[in-house]
């Protein structure tokens, strides 16, 4: 049995006192692959030193998060794109739109998150989408850019079911479940059994969104299992087919060598 936590921020600061140890309780439970997301200009030498570590266990994604979309975002994708045709990476992220916290930069979001799409059909990338009270501003994005040479996944997806309609529409998408779907009021798990297992990832987006029982503690790696046991009990299926199908969903996305 082995999981792939399909995004993680383990290049934070918030792993620096006991990374070693967070290596080791992911691979104890059955974690084989950690895919490591983007998010700025400042978080690339962190996370192409942890990948040179271990290249077998992480894998490197580049993308400016819509979080980081300020006043300098044309000189920060200028970088980015310098640092994404220099290096192998297995997809463009984190990217999107997020108007949860700030709408000031919503239009240059817009142009940042349609402009890396487009550096993902030109290399044949997966795109990682963050999406935040933002659907339908990514939709309408997407219905311009959608084709065949066009993959990627809906990360930390915790829309509705005519959102997970609309997904599907798409070429090739996917929906990374991660901590949300096992918190307690969650209306999540009716909407993810509307989703085929085949195209479900699990993340844990740490070190962010713990799941039950961690929440209000930081999030690692080795927690996806929690998630994995959820989708299990939704599916009515046992751990290891959940484990199996997931990593195989996560290894065709990416194109992770098996």
């Amino acid at each position: 049995m082995e999981f792939i936590d399909s995004h993680a921020h383990f290049y934070a600061e918030e792993f620096d006192l006991d990374r070693t140890e967070g290596i080791q309780r992911a691979k104890q439970n059955h974690v084989s692959k950690i895919l490591l997301p983007n998010i700025d200009l400042e978080s690339i030498q962190p996370l192409f030193d942890l990948c040179k570590s271990d290249p077998s266990l992480f894998y490197p994604m580049l993308g400016l998060h819509p979080s980081y979309v300020k006043e300098d975002w044309e000189f920060q994708l200028k970088e980015i794109k310098n640092q994404i045709d220099q290096n192998s990476i297995i997809a463009i992220g984190e990217i999107g739109i997020d108007l949860y916290w700030d709408k000031t930069f919503v239009e240059e979001q817009k142009k940042a998150f349609s402009l890396q799409i487009d550096w993902a059909i030109e290399r044949k990338l997966p795109i990682v989408i963050h999406a935040r009270e933002s659907f339908n501003e990514i939709f309408e994005i997407l219905d311009t850019k959608n084709c065949s040479q066009l993959s990627g996944v809906f990360h930390c997806f915790t829309g509705n079911k005519l959102e997970v309609q609309k997904i599907l529409s798409f070429s090739n998408f996917y929906f990374g479940v991660g901590g949300v779907i096992t918190y307690k009021n969650s209306q999540l798990p009716d909407v993810v059994k509307t989703i085929p297992l085949s195209k479900i990832v699990i993340e844990t987006d740490s070190p962010y969104l713990p799941p039950t029982p961690f929440r209000g503690k930081r999030n690692e790696p080795s927690y996806v299992i929690h998630v994995a046991e959820k989708l299990a009990s939704i599916f009515e299926i046992g751990l290891d087919e959940i484990a199996k199908i997931t990593s195989e969903n996560a290894t065709k996305l990416f194109q992770l060598k098996a």
